[in-house]
């Protein structure tokens, strides 16, 4: 998909006057308020729409094209548009931002410039109220040239990002600044201009350091810190060796209430962390026109049980196969967990035949997007559903207690929170059966400890309060 015509003129506009300035852990999730309805109903339905739409980006994404520090800690918050955020310091003087934390993604940008614009990420049409960094105001900010080989990584290619630089050109009839960048995630896009800058991380910076200057975006409330596997991650920029967080349960969205991102670069150790069981993280074969799965994290995801039971479903779903199709991958960046219709509409039904106490509310289906939904209202002793139980290779499992498989909503309606194309409220076009078939997202993983061993190349889980 191509930028709008607007668009790619105002960042040409840019890129002509923009100053070029002489080249010169604790990071928090941090909070900013977004549009949030107090309707339940009209809550879970969006974030229903924006979980299906995460999961069509993830299986068909479209962009444009120091090592031996001390783990650094930062605050990570909880919002109710369903993401987690953590804040960050670019430039010299350091401009603090908030960053939404996104392990599906690899590009590290934030609002950026006086003129920054953004579509429907406001209840005011006259101001944003979102926080933008200012080039001018940073002795170290610069701009990215075509010949620098971090262009590639924010365009994701190999290739040489100069206009007509052919054998014979010069210098001067090269373009000199990286192209303008373009990034869809699903429910929302940005644009803008690569820049190198300096990262604060408390008493540590980082010079040279890749991050989009966003000049536009539509339905993005914050910059995005891809922790993903690419280059330009922030993980891959700063050299660790594992990051690891707990996500705060979702009751504390939109307050002061945070838990903690640990970013690792100094872990040399073999050693498996105390209390945390693990599952290898796998290699997704590299397919012609699929190499963004590569960013993601896939872990190997052998069978899921409801109640005990084993649910079947066909196992080419569960691993990514020679075509790059198929398999689980973690994401910050969902809400809900995804799972192709193969998967869901089993694990589903195994919920509907083991739910004896409870009714069915067909109403609150089509109100929220989410199904099956029981009437848990009127009974005296608490509410109970079977355990769903997702069983990982290695050994490793995740035991889904009520709080984080089960919303109640309305007047005492509790539905199963994870979305598939095609279902009941779920139709805002179809996912497909390409790229992974299970996105574990956040909701899934609240009150879990979350290790990224990158160095051992294993994901490590323990359950337990985040606070």
């Amino acid at each position: 998909m191509s930028p709008p015509p607007c668009v790619l003129c105002f960042l040409s506009f840019l890129l002509c006057i923009f100053p070029i300035i002489s080249p010169a852990l604790h990071l928090p999730l941090t909070q900013f308020h977004t549009n949030s309805s107090r309707d339940t109903y009209l809550t879970l339905k969006y974030l229903v729409s924006s979980s299906l739409a995460r999961a069509h980006h993830l299986k068909h994404p479209q962009t444009t094209t120091k090592a031996g520090a001390s783990p650094a800690t930062t605050p990570l918050f909880s919002h109710s548009y369903g993401g987690y955020s953590i804040s960050l310091s670019f430039g010299t003087p350091p401009q603090a931002l908030p960053f939404v934390m996104d392990t599906g993604s690899d590009i590290v940008w934030f609002p950026c410039t006086h003129r920054y614009v953004c579509k429907n990420c406001s209840s005011s049409p006259s101001k944003n109220n979102i926080p933008t960094f200012i080039p001018k105001q940073s002795s170290s900010s610069q701009l990215v040239s075509c010949q620098n080989p971090k262009c590639s990584w924010i365009h994701h290619t190999n290739a040489t990002q100069c206009d007509g630089c052919g054998k014979n050109s010069t210098p001067k009839n090269c373009t000199q600044n990286c192209p303008p960048y373009f990034i869809l995630y699903g429910s929302g896009t940005t644009a803008g201009v690569a820049l190198s800058e300096t990262l604060n991380l408390g008493d540590r910076t980082v010079p040279d350091f890749l991050v989009g200057c966003s000049i536009f975006s539509s339905r993005q409330p914050a910059g995005v810190a891809g922790f993903g596997r690419g280059l330009p991650s922030l993980p891959t920029q700063l050299k660790l060796r594992k990051f690891s967080y707990c996500l705060i349960s979702r009751r504390f969205d939109d307050s002061t209430s945070s838990s903690t991102l640990i970013l690792d670069g100094n872990s040399d150790f073999d050693e498996k962390t105390k209390g945390l069981t693990y599952t290898p993280f796998l290699k997704n074969p590299i397919v012609e026109g699929k190499e963004s799965f590569q960013v993601y994290y896939y872990i190997g995801l052998r069978k899921i049980t409801v109640g005990g039971r084993h649910v079947k479903v066909p196992y080419k779903y569960l691993s990514p196969g020679n075509d790059g199709d198929g398999g689980t991958i973690v994401d910050s960046g969902s809400t809900f967990t995804f799972m192709a219709p193969e998967i869901f509409e089993p694990v589903a039904e195994e919920f509907i035949k083991q739910v004896k106490n409870y009714s069915r509310s067909r109403d609150v289906e089509v109100l929220t997007g989410l199904r099956p939904c029981f009437d848990v209202k009127g009974g005296e002793k608490p509410v109970e559903f079977p355990e769903l139980r997702l069983h990982l290779k290695g050994g490793a499992e995740m035991a889904l207690p009520l709080e984080n498989s089960f919303a109640v909503v309305g007047d005492g309606v509790a539905c199963l929170t994870v979305v598939t194309d095609g279902g009941v409220g779920g139709g805002e076009g179809e996912v497909g059966h390409s790229g992974p078939a299970v996105v574990l997202g956040s909701f899934q993983m609240q009150n879990y400890y979350v290790e990224y061993d990158l160095r051992n190349d294993r994901l490590g889980l323990k359950q337990q309060l985040c606070i």
